[in-house]
């Protein structure tokens, strides 16, 4: 048997492990990233000659391959919130976004300076490559299909989604910040750049971003639902790759424009919804993206479990480990909390929407772009990806033992209790 032919059966057995998986833990305490990410660890072990990969030599495609699974994630994250956007209907993800990354960002930026002794720039990095929550590997608390109930959505499972597909566009400008910050004279003294990073990166690429997702999005609405030729008309012949073509389309317009394209892509997919909220054309995309960002997580998560045994895990020191463990177990937790009171949810509502702030693929995305387009972090790039990957595994470990229990304890408490606590 060749390379090749392995290559395929592993193919096989990891698109069918995707379609099954699911529904074999369903309700259980346990999650299809867990079960890929221990193959992937499992495979790096066992002397069978599968090679793996290595994200310094192969960081190029490996950043490639992590925004394709986050770009389709945020679409079909998109289509499936029931709830129309507006300030009072999402405080809470506004909250998430407004104060808990800021927070995020800063606690864990003083906290990888003072363990690790890295200087600013490679520690304001480490923090914004961390601080999104991910649309990825959220699928235990992400909302499930789309409705006709614009108001079915529980306040956790539905902040949790709005803030993954929102953040993922808004991590950006700390990423860039960061890049700013180590090319600036003097190491980062000098804060000349501070004025042109706020109303470039900042203000004018966002802008760029929620247009060109607007944009996009009316005109795609406008051709799904109301072309007069039946011909263009496609929510009639209910073609679900067409959501790729949205995806693909936002997403290089607003980064040809020089805009954030995650954030496009999130805007176009709620514009989408909102062009014709009832229609069952959303399930169909919502289906189509779903299925095809499952069998790339899988073969994401497959490759970085085999990056974390040889790799990982053996360059990873104690201190980076506590830096992961400080993310996962307090400061997301602490910072997600002060930025959800006085909101409307009840007590245990907001103790689980801050507590589920998984990391994942999009921090492996941030941080194979931020390697390729600086110099200036090359002497910590294998303690960033030890850290990054270790946080991830925790989180998809944590996250995803507790999350099938914990919401469907929050959902009978729900269904018991009239009124929140």
């Amino acid at each position: 048997m060749t390379f090749s032919d392995a290559v395929y059966l592993a193919m096989g057995i990891g698109a069918l492990g995707a379609a099954v998986l699911p529904r074999l833990v369903f309700r259980r305490p346990l999650s299809m990233p867990m079960v890929f990410l221990a193959a992937g660890m499992l495979i790096a072990v066992v002397p069978v000659g599968v090679p793996v990969v290595e994200p310094g030599r192969h960081r190029l495609w490996v950043e490639h391959a992590a925004e394709l699974c986050v770009i389709v994630s945020l679409m079909g994250a998109g289509l499936a919130l029931n709830r129309p956007v507006g300030l009072r209907s999402w405080m809470s993800p506004w909250r998430l976004l407004g104060i808990s990354m800021p927070l995020t960002i800063a606690a864990m930026a003083a906290v990888t300076a003072l363990l690790l002794q890295w200087p600013l720039a490679p520690a304001l990095l480490l923090a914004a490559v961390l601080s999104p929550t991910d649309p990825v590997l959220a699928a235990e608390v992400r909302v499930g299909e789309p409705t006709d109930a614009e108001d079915d959505e529980d306040e956790v499972r539905f902040s949790l989604t709005a803030e993954a597909g929102l953040n993922d566009g808004l991590a950006f400008p700390f990423v860039l910040a960061a890049l700013a910050l180590a090319a600036a004279p003097g190491g980062g003294t000098a804060a000349g750049w501070i004025g042109q990073w706020f109303l470039v990166e900042v203000l004018a690429r966002t802008a760029v971003g929620v247009a060109v997702g607007l944009v996009a999005g009316r005109l795609l609405g406008l051709l799904f639902f109301r072309a007069r030729p039946s011909a263009l008309r496609l929510s009639e012949h209910m073609e679900g790759f067409v959501a790729l073509g949205a995806t693909f389309l936002a997403y290089g317009a607003a980064e040809l424009l020089h805009g954030y394209g995650f954030l496009a892509v999130f805007v176009t997919a709620c514009t989408i919804r909102a062009a014709e909220r009832s229609h069952g054309y959303h399930q169909v995309l919502h289906e189509f993206t779903e299925q095809i960002e499952r069998l790339l997580t899988a073969f994401l998560l497959f490759l970085l479990g085999g990056f974390l045994v040889a790799y990982g895990l053996p360059s990873l020191t104690w201190r980076g480990a506590l830096v992961g463990l400080l993310l996962v177990l307090v400061v997301r937790p602490a910072a997600g909390w002060v930025s959800l009171l006085g909101v409307g949810s009840g007590r245990r509502e907001r103790l689980v929407t801050a507590v589920f702030g998984i990391r994942g693929i999009g921090s492996v995305f941030y941080l194979a772009y931020a390697l390729g387009h600086g110099e200036h972090f090359g002497a910590h790039a294998e303690q960033l990806w030890a850290v990054v990957a270790f946080t991830v595994l925790l989180s998809v470990l944590l996250h995803g033992a507790t999350a099938t229990p914990v919401i469907r304890r929050l959902d009978r408490l729900r269904r018991s209790s009239p009124t929140p606590p």
